[in-house]
Protein backbone atom coordinates (compact mmCIF):
# COMPACT_ATOMS: atom_id res chain seq x y z
CA UNK A 1 0.00 0.00 0.00
CA UNK A 2 1.15 3.19 -1.11
CA UNK A 3 1.99 5.60 2.03
CA UNK A 4 -0.56 9.01 1.86
CA UNK A 5 2.40 11.01 2.16
CA UNK A 6 4.27 9.44 -0.52
CA UNK A 7 1.07 10.49 -2.64
CA UNK A 8 0.94 13.61 -1.62
CA UNK A 9 4.90 14.50 -2.32
CA UNK A 10 4.31 12.57 -5.92
CA UNK A 11 1.44 15.05 -6.24
CA UNK A 12 3.17 17.87 -5.62
CA UNK A 13 6.10 16.42 -7.65
CA UNK A 14 4.21 15.89 -10.90
CA UNK A 15 2.99 19.60 -10.94
CA UNK A 16 6.04 21.35 -10.91
CA UNK A 17 5.92 22.58 -14.33
CA UNK A 18 8.53 24.70 -17.12
CA UNK A 19 6.17 27.83 -17.38
CA UNK A 20 6.75 27.73 -20.99
CA UNK A 21 6.32 24.16 -22.24
CA UNK A 22 4.09 23.21 -19.22
CA UNK A 23 6.24 19.86 -19.24
CA UNK A 24 7.02 18.66 -15.57
CA UNK A 25 10.28 20.09 -13.75
CA UNK A 26 12.06 18.61 -11.32
CA UNK A 27 11.64 21.14 -8.21
CA UNK A 28 9.12 24.32 -7.47
CA UNK A 29 12.60 26.49 -7.83
CA UNK A 30 12.90 24.98 -11.52
CA UNK A 31 10.57 27.51 -13.81
CA UNK A 32 11.89 26.45 -17.26
CA UNK A 33 12.97 22.82 -18.22
CA UNK A 34 16.74 22.72 -19.37
CA UNK A 35 15.37 22.51 -23.00
CA UNK A 36 13.15 25.97 -23.08
CA UNK A 37 16.17 27.70 -21.00
CA UNK A 38 18.36 26.78 -23.39
CA UNK A 39 16.42 28.67 -25.73
CA UNK A 40 16.67 31.68 -24.28
CA UNK A 41 18.22 34.55 -26.93
CA UNK A 42 21.59 34.73 -25.03
CA UNK A 43 22.93 36.89 -28.32
CA UNK A 44 26.60 38.98 -28.04
CA UNK A 45 25.51 42.24 -26.90
CA UNK A 46 26.72 45.92 -26.62
CA UNK A 47 27.60 47.26 -23.07
CA UNK A 48 26.80 50.04 -24.02
CA UNK A 49 23.50 50.58 -25.71
CA UNK A 50 22.40 46.86 -25.72
CA UNK A 51 22.06 46.21 -29.05
CA UNK A 52 22.95 43.18 -30.47
CA UNK A 53 26.51 42.85 -31.80
CA UNK A 54 28.34 40.10 -33.81
CA UNK A 55 30.92 39.70 -30.69
CA UNK A 56 30.47 40.48 -26.92
CA UNK A 57 31.87 44.13 -26.74
CA UNK A 58 32.20 47.29 -24.28
CA UNK A 59 30.86 49.66 -27.00
CA UNK A 60 29.64 49.35 -30.40
CA UNK A 61 30.23 51.67 -32.85
CA UNK A 62 27.52 53.64 -32.21
CA UNK A 63 28.38 53.86 -28.88
CA UNK A 64 31.96 55.09 -29.38
CA UNK A 65 30.51 58.18 -32.02
CA UNK A 66 27.55 58.75 -29.16
CA UNK A 67 27.93 57.42 -25.96
CA UNK A 68 25.18 56.94 -23.98
CA UNK A 69 25.11 59.00 -21.02
CA UNK A 70 24.90 56.29 -18.44
CA UNK A 71 27.97 53.22 -17.99
CA UNK A 72 27.18 49.64 -18.75
CA UNK A 73 23.80 47.74 -19.94
CA UNK A 74 23.06 44.18 -18.77
CA UNK A 75 20.09 42.10 -20.51
CA UNK A 76 18.95 38.52 -20.72
CA UNK A 77 18.27 39.27 -24.38
CA UNK A 78 16.64 40.27 -27.49
CA UNK A 79 12.60 40.82 -27.89
CA UNK A 80 11.97 37.57 -29.40
CA UNK A 81 10.73 33.92 -28.09
CA UNK A 82 10.80 32.99 -25.20
CA UNK A 83 11.73 36.74 -23.94
CA UNK A 84 9.02 38.56 -25.59
CA UNK A 85 6.07 35.81 -24.57
CA UNK A 86 7.60 36.03 -21.04
CA UNK A 87 7.45 39.77 -20.85
CA UNK A 88 3.95 39.93 -22.55
CA UNK A 89 2.74 37.65 -19.49
CA UNK A 90 4.34 39.52 -16.95
CA UNK A 91 3.35 43.12 -18.02
CA UNK A 92 0.22 42.65 -19.82
CA UNK A 93 -1.29 39.23 -18.72
CA UNK A 94 -0.82 40.40 -15.03
CA UNK A 95 1.25 37.12 -14.22
CA UNK A 96 3.16 39.52 -11.80
CA UNK A 97 4.98 36.29 -10.32
CA UNK A 98 7.55 36.19 -13.24
CA UNK A 99 8.83 38.79 -11.77
CA UNK A 100 10.67 36.73 -9.73
CA UNK A 101 12.43 34.12 -12.00
CA UNK A 102 12.93 37.10 -14.75
CA UNK A 103 14.64 38.74 -12.29
CA UNK A 104 16.80 36.02 -10.84
CA UNK A 105 17.93 35.12 -14.07
CA UNK A 106 19.15 38.89 -14.69
CA UNK A 107 20.83 39.30 -11.80
CA UNK A 108 23.00 35.82 -12.35
CA UNK A 109 24.60 38.64 -15.69
CA UNK A 110 25.11 41.21 -13.08
CA UNK A 111 28.96 41.15 -12.13
CA UNK A 112 29.39 43.91 -9.77
CA UNK A 113 25.54 45.48 -8.64
CA UNK A 114 25.21 48.65 -8.05
CA UNK A 115 23.75 49.15 -4.24
CA UNK A 116 20.99 51.14 -5.15
CA UNK A 117 18.03 49.82 -7.80
CA UNK A 118 15.67 52.38 -9.24
CA UNK A 119 12.70 51.44 -11.21
CA UNK A 120 11.54 53.10 -14.38
CA UNK A 121 8.55 55.28 -12.91
CA UNK A 122 4.80 54.94 -14.72
CA UNK A 123 2.92 57.79 -13.91
CA UNK A 124 0.00 57.34 -11.51
CA UNK A 125 -2.77 57.27 -14.26
CA UNK A 126 -0.87 54.32 -15.97
CA UNK A 127 0.15 52.38 -13.23
CA UNK A 128 -4.07 52.76 -11.90
CA UNK A 129 -4.52 51.21 -15.35
CA UNK A 130 -2.71 48.74 -15.02
CA UNK A 131 -2.44 47.88 -11.06
CA UNK A 132 1.38 47.30 -10.67
CA UNK A 133 4.56 48.46 -12.43
CA UNK A 134 6.63 45.98 -13.46
CA UNK A 135 9.63 47.96 -13.26
CA UNK A 136 9.28 47.64 -9.63
CA UNK A 137 8.61 44.03 -9.26
CA UNK A 138 11.42 42.90 -11.47
CA UNK A 139 13.44 45.63 -9.62
CA UNK A 140 12.69 44.48 -6.24
CA UNK A 141 13.74 40.25 -7.51
CA UNK A 142 16.97 41.72 -8.64
CA UNK A 143 17.43 43.69 -5.32
CA UNK A 144 16.51 40.19 -3.32
CA UNK A 145 18.71 38.08 -5.40
CA UNK A 146 21.79 40.79 -4.92
CA UNK A 147 21.98 41.89 -2.18
CA UNK A 148 20.97 45.52 -3.31
CA UNK A 149 18.56 48.01 -1.99
CA UNK A 150 15.35 49.08 -4.18
CA UNK A 151 13.71 51.76 -3.83
CA UNK A 152 10.82 53.05 -5.97
CA UNK A 153 9.63 55.87 -4.47
CA UNK A 154 12.78 58.01 -5.18
CA UNK A 155 11.78 58.53 -8.95
CA UNK A 156 8.61 59.78 -9.65
CA UNK A 157 7.13 60.57 -13.12
CA UNK A 158 5.10 63.94 -13.32
CA UNK A 159 3.88 64.06 -16.36
CA UNK A 160 1.79 61.37 -19.03
CA UNK A 161 3.45 61.05 -22.13
CA UNK A 162 2.82 59.47 -25.28
CA UNK A 163 4.64 55.78 -25.52
CA UNK A 164 8.19 56.44 -27.07
CA UNK A 165 7.73 53.86 -29.81
CA UNK A 166 5.10 55.40 -30.98
CA UNK A 167 7.22 58.87 -31.70
CA UNK A 168 9.79 59.59 -34.23
CA UNK A 169 13.44 60.95 -33.26
CA UNK A 170 12.92 64.70 -32.61
CA UNK A 171 9.36 64.36 -30.90
CA UNK A 172 10.81 61.36 -28.64
CA UNK A 173 13.52 64.24 -27.54
CA UNK A 174 10.65 66.40 -26.40
CA UNK A 175 8.09 63.81 -25.32
CA UNK A 176 9.97 63.68 -21.40
CA UNK A 177 10.72 67.52 -21.12
CA UNK A 178 10.31 67.85 -17.10
CA UNK A 179 8.58 64.47 -16.88
CA UNK A 180 10.21 63.30 -14.21
CA UNK A 181 11.20 64.23 -10.74
CA UNK A 182 13.71 63.11 -7.64
CA UNK A 183 12.08 62.68 -4.39
CA UNK A 184 14.16 63.84 -1.48
CA UNK A 185 14.04 60.72 1.20
CA UNK A 186 10.92 61.74 4.24
CA UNK A 187 13.14 60.81 6.91
CA UNK A 188 16.58 61.36 5.30
CA UNK A 189 16.20 64.52 2.77
CA UNK A 190 19.86 65.84 2.73
CA UNK A 191 21.28 61.81 2.72
CA UNK A 192 22.95 61.50 -0.78
CA UNK A 193 22.61 59.17 -3.08
CA UNK A 194 25.26 56.29 -3.60
CA UNK A 195 28.22 56.74 -6.40
CA UNK A 196 27.08 53.43 -7.77
CA UNK A 197 22.94 53.25 -8.95
CA UNK A 198 21.12 50.93 -11.58
CA UNK A 199 17.79 52.25 -13.20
CA UNK A 200 15.60 48.86 -14.11
CA UNK A 201 13.39 48.49 -16.70
CA UNK A 202 11.70 45.63 -18.74
CA UNK A 203 12.08 46.07 -22.42
CA UNK A 204 14.90 49.00 -23.89
CA UNK A 205 14.13 50.34 -26.80
CA UNK A 206 15.09 53.65 -27.76
CA UNK A 207 16.98 54.29 -24.45
CA UNK A 208 15.40 58.12 -24.22
CA UNK A 209 13.34 57.48 -21.36
CA UNK A 210 16.59 56.29 -19.88
CA UNK A 211 18.95 58.93 -20.79
CA UNK A 212 16.58 61.62 -19.25
CA UNK A 213 16.41 59.50 -15.78
CA UNK A 214 20.55 59.01 -16.04
CA UNK A 215 21.23 62.47 -16.38
CA UNK A 216 18.54 63.37 -13.82
CA UNK A 217 20.73 60.95 -11.37
CA UNK A 218 24.15 62.59 -12.69
CA UNK A 219 22.94 66.14 -11.98
CA UNK A 220 22.56 64.88 -8.51
CA UNK A 221 26.29 63.85 -7.83
CA UNK A 222 25.79 59.94 -8.99
CA UNK A 223 28.98 58.70 -10.50
CA UNK A 224 28.13 55.48 -12.24
CA UNK A 225 24.82 54.89 -13.60
CA UNK A 226 24.10 51.27 -14.81
CA UNK A 227 20.93 49.36 -16.80
CA UNK A 228 19.17 46.44 -16.17
CA UNK A 229 16.99 45.48 -18.45
CA UNK A 230 14.89 41.71 -19.75
CA UNK A 231 15.21 42.74 -23.28
CA UNK A 232 16.54 44.77 -25.87
CA UNK A 233 14.72 45.51 -29.20
CA UNK A 234 15.45 48.27 -31.84
CA UNK A 235 12.59 51.00 -32.38
CA UNK A 236 10.33 49.94 -34.59
CA UNK A 237 10.40 46.14 -33.55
Amino acid sequence: MVSPLFQITNFLHRHHRCMLCRLPVDTPDQHWCQPCLARFPRTPYCHGCGATTLTMTEYCGRCLTRPPPWQRCYRLGEYRFPLRQLVHKFKFGHQFWLARPLGTLLAQAIPEPAPLLLPVPLHPRRQLTRSFNQSTLLATAIAEATGSRCQPGLLRRTRHTPAQHQLNKAQRQTNLRDAFRLRKPIFRPSSPLPSHVALVDDVVTTGSTLSVLTRLLLAEGVERVDIYCLCYTPAGK
